[in-house]
């Protein structure tokens, strides 16, 4: 398995620091792209960015995570070939790995400024799991809709 790369904000930094433990356990490799330390005065476009642009270059995936999982998963989908998603379910998130060849998981850190609450360590592990761990169906169908998608970041 390729580099998973990581991106966090103040809100979602205390989760990425649980989740590097988690893939470390499972001997899944990672790249910690920032946050690195806790500043609740920085902004999550910043951290998506680099996550995207690396997981563009690298042909390999990501997790984002902000207080909702909202904001990173849009500006994440700002950058061409990146197809960031923010499942509510197992179900939706196999589905974007087999339907979609979603490359970025975007979670909800929730964090102590944030009205909703995050995401806990045992669900985003089976999220995590079931993400880095479908591959994308190669059906023709959903290779024509990625295509058809690639058009639109002409």
């Amino acid at each position: 398995m390729k580099t998973i790369y990581l991106g966090a904000d103040h809100a979602g930094f205390q989760l990425k620091e649980k989740i590097k433990h988690w893939l470390k356990a499972k001997k899944i490799s990672y790249d910690d792209l920032g946050n690195v330390v806790y500043d609740p005065n920085d902004d999550y476009p910043l951290y998506a960015a680099k996550v995207a642009r690396k997981v563009v270059q690298k042909n390999s995936k990501g997790i984002l995570i902000c207080g909702s999982a909202e904001g990173v998963c849009i500006a994440a989908n700002k950058v061409k070939g990146i197809r960031a998603v923010n499942p509510h379910s197992l179900l939706q998130t196999r589905l974007s790995r087999e339907h979609e060849d979603a490359n970025i998981l975007c979670l909800a850190g929730g964090g102590s400024q944030h009205p909703q609450p995050g995401i806990s360590l045992v669900e985003a592990g089976k999220v995590i799991k079931v993400f880095l761990h479908t591959p994308f169906s190669q059906q023709a169908r959903h290779k024509r809709r990625i295509k058809e998608i690639k058009r639109l970041e002409r």
